[in-house]
């Protein structure tokens, strides 16, 4: 698998697991939100090198990661309930009602498009919730993996684009600059410029 990072991170900055030469960690912003960010990253995601959702939790404060479907270590659903939670996802299977308040807690699944889906389908808890559903991105939005479908982005973009929504675009530009230089490190790393 080309984007898996060693498990002992030889030659590997701990944090953003990029190359230690290409290290972005001095330049992550820090993005103050309003809305709480939970980040549900399915396993085989944990030691990817292009794991978006890794960068978003370190320029987030108010943004964690746990994990989903660990061999042996069986999901906690109860966190995913709160008052004013919403599922962002592009199939969430309800619309919040008219006039309803924005999300105090946005909830967002991490991992391939079938590893999203599948968390859905065996959660019931995720199809509780109301969800948000972003526009799909430009046509020629830079990619460090190719999407199944038009409307896929990476969990950076989609928290970018989500916080654009609500609660502004001056939140969401430094999550799309760090998406960004993400692409460029990666890219470098892989001998494709910088």
């Amino acid at each position: 698998m080309r984007s898996r990072t060693p498990e002992d991170l030889a030659g590997r900055c701990p944090r953003c697991f990029l190359p230690l030469s290409l290290c972005l960690c001095a330049e992550v912003p820090c993005v103050t939100t309003r809305t709480e960010l939970l980040i549900v990253r399915h396993h085989k995601e944990t030691l990817k090198s292009t794991n978006t959702a890794r960068m978003a939790e370190l320029a987030v404060p108010r943004c964690r990661i746990v994990s989903y479907g660990s061999p042996g270590a069986p999901f906690d659903a109860a966190m995913l309930e709160g008052e004013d939670t919403w599922l962002l996802f592009p199939d969430a299977h309800q619309a919040p009602e008219p006039g309803a308040a924005l999300p105090k807690r946005l909830i967002i699944l991490d991992g391939s498009w079938g590893q999203a889906r599948r968390m859905v389908q065996r959660v019931p808890a995720l199809r509780r919730l109301p969800g948000l559903k972003l526009p799909p991105p430009p046509p020629d939005s830079r990619r460090l993996r190719r999407p199944p479908h038009p409307d896929g982005m990476s969990t950076l973009e989609a928290i970018a684009g989500a916080l654009a929504h609500l609660e502004g675009e001056q939140v969401a530009e430094p999550l799309y600059a760090l998406h960004e230089r993400m692409i460029e490190r990666v890219l470098a790393s892989r001998g494709r410029g910088l």
